[in-house]
């Protein structure tokens, strides 16, 4: 009997939640419908489908954990976007914000042949271009990695993850881009205004403006 496959919907769900746990996380159903771009019923009334159906448990505060079933289902979809989105953007040269919408698209109808074919092509790549880990590959995000929003001014450090969460709004991606936001970029605090939420940088080439909840998605490796 030929292996039912999940929906693209829980596929995404699965992958979400297992950003958020990779990310350390508290997983609850209001940022599930946050990131997902869902009203907070829509989100709910899947998280109980995937729990019925044995990929999440809820504890007694409602935080959502995947269950072996689950894991191993979303590494595997997390396998396939990040390693899509490294093909998109490595291979064809599609911008950041491009190959993440376009991996979306691209992962759900990936076999494990041309899984391996990719992998083997791109000479088994290990993060993705936001530098999240690809699962199986051994990669892990290195806990020392501070978010920019706890750096003080004037210090300084290498840019190494951007949260997925942020991936999701595809204009702050291009921003991050066009202002090579990326991993492996050295910045610079120049000013960080608590009061207005705004965090000033210079990443070698300019000054550089970003939310303080925006830089408390991106963690660097402080100099």
């Amino acid at each position: 009997m030929a292996k039912r496959r999940l929906s693209s919907t829980i596929e995404d769900y699965l992958q979400s939640i297992y950003s958020l746990e990779t990310e350390g996380e508290r997983v609850i159903s209001a940022r599930l419908a946050r990131w997902m771009r869902v009203s907070p019923p829509t989100a709910w009334a899947t998280v109980q489908r995937m729990q019925r159906d044995g990929l999440i448990g809820l504890d007694g505060k409602k935080t959502v954990h995947l269950t072996p079933k689950g894991r191993k289902l979303a590494e595997s979809v997390a396998r396939r976007h990040r390693l899509s989105e490294r093909f998109l953007s490595d291979v064809l040269g599609l911008g950041w914000a491009e190959a993440h919408g376009e991996a979306h698209h691209f992962e759900h109808g990936m076999t494990d042949v041309i899984e391996e074919r990719m992998m083997k092509l791109m000479n088994y790549p290990k993060t993705c271009p936001h530098g999240s880990p690809i699962p199986g590959t051994g990669a892990t995000l290195d806990p020392s990695w501070a978010p920019l929003d706890t750096f003080a001014e004037a210090e300084r450090g290498t840019i190494r993850f951007i949260s997925e969460e942020l991936e999701e709004d595809l204009e702050l991606l291009q921003y991050l881009e066009n202002h090579a936001l990326k991993p492996g970029r050295e910045v610079e605090i120049l000013e960080k205004v608590p009061s207005a939420g705004v965090l000033i940088l210079h990443n070698g080439e300019e000054e550089v403006s970003l939310g303080l909840q925006v830089a408390s998605r991106i963690r660097a490796e402080r100099k």
